[in-house]
């Protein structure tokens, strides 16, 4: 958990999607692998998985280590920055600075792995952003972020999951957490594989077992067994907040399940970047027209909702980043 200086400084809508992104592009970079989060808006928590080292580092061993880590270094960098890098190696090389080499090469490889340097690199990003867009200087957050170890499987890393996506629920913010759109239980109700993957693996289900293993179900009824309101003997004062009884005894009654419709509602609300609805022919046309937006390697526009039982297309993913 990461808190801003003194909690005085909030967050608005845009800046929390752009903490959620920067925090999923270095995971993706760094191999730190986020099981869920909640951006609240003056701190955020993250549960993550930090993967063994040496054995994440085996992709880049081999003839063809260097070109996979070249490859793999474009999720933060630009071509120019990689190109510059080779050149910078190369020239080393030619002059007999094999071990200068070497040294730069691991210099990078450093930043993978390592959950402080995951954490110190989000926020530093992030802050750049921020204080840019503000005008402002200076610190952002407070100190050092707050860390608790919880063992990879079993009811600590269930508990801990549904605490953190819980918080919008006991701050008031809404009356369940699937209307809280940063949290990762929201972001998997929207459609993200991998949030779905991170909660798959919070509730010791298979990677992709989101739909086929139940797991959405079953983390819907966890969070409202475990995030029941609480009221003293007289059942007047509220001692803790959390999900109406009401709401947790229905939720459960109906075993976790959402209706179509709400599924689909929920897709669509948590869509981002300019999102277009509609057939295949008209996400298509739209896709054509506004090609220079999207990722060369994406092939085509239209992409179905499976929630839809009618055929129901969408285009997402456009590329403005809202950090460099």
């Amino acid at each position: 958990m990461s808190r801003t200086c003194g909690g005085e400084v909030f967050f608005d809508e845009v800046e929390k999607e752009a903490l959620r992104r920067v925090i999923w592009r270095m995971a993706e970079f760094s191999g730190i692998k986020v099981v869920t989060y909640c951006l609240m808006k003056n701190h955020f928590h993250l549960l993550a998985e930090v993967p063994h080292r040496e054995m994440w580092l085996q992709r880049f061993e081999g003839p063809d280590g260097e070109a996979k880590l070249m490859e793999h270094l474009r999720i933060l960098y630009s071509r120019t920055y990689i190109g510059l890098l080779r050149d910078e190696l190369s020239d080393l090389r030619s002059r007999g600075m094999t071990v200068l080499a070497e040294r730069r090469i691991e210099g990078l490889k450093k930043r993978f792995c390592d959950l402080s340097l995951f954490v110190k690199e989000v926020k530093e990003r992030f802050s750049r952003w921020f204080n840019k867009r503000h005008g402002r200087k200076g610190t952002l957050w407070m100190d050092r972020f707050k860390s608790v170890l919880v063992e990879g499987k079993g009811e600590a890393l269930r508990t801990m999951a549904a605490y953190i996506d819980l918080n919008p629920v006991r701050a008031a913010l809404v009356k369940d957490p699937k209307d809280y759109r940063w949290c990762g239980y929201a972001e998997a109700l929207g459609g993200s594989r991998r949030a779905q993957r991170g909660l798959c693996k919070a509730q010791g289900k298979p990677v992709d077992g989101w739909k086929s293993a139940g797991a959405a179900e079953a983390y819907r009824c966890l969070l409202h067994a475990e995030g029941r309101e609480i009221k003293d003997a007289q059942n007047e004062k509220v001692l803790r907040r959390g999900v109406s009884a009401e709401s947790a005894r229905a939720v459960l009654a109906e075993k976790g399940q959402l209706s179509t419709a709400e599924l689909v509602r929920l897709r669509v609300r948590y869509f981002t970047d300019g999102v277009v609805l509609g057939s295949k022919e008209f996400v298509d046309g739209v896709f054509e027209a506004q090609r220079e937006r999207f990722s060369p390697r994406r092939k085509g526009g239209g992409r179905r909702m499976p929630e839809s039982e009618d055929p129901f297309y969408t285009l997402r993913r456009l590329r403005v980043q809202p950090l460099g």
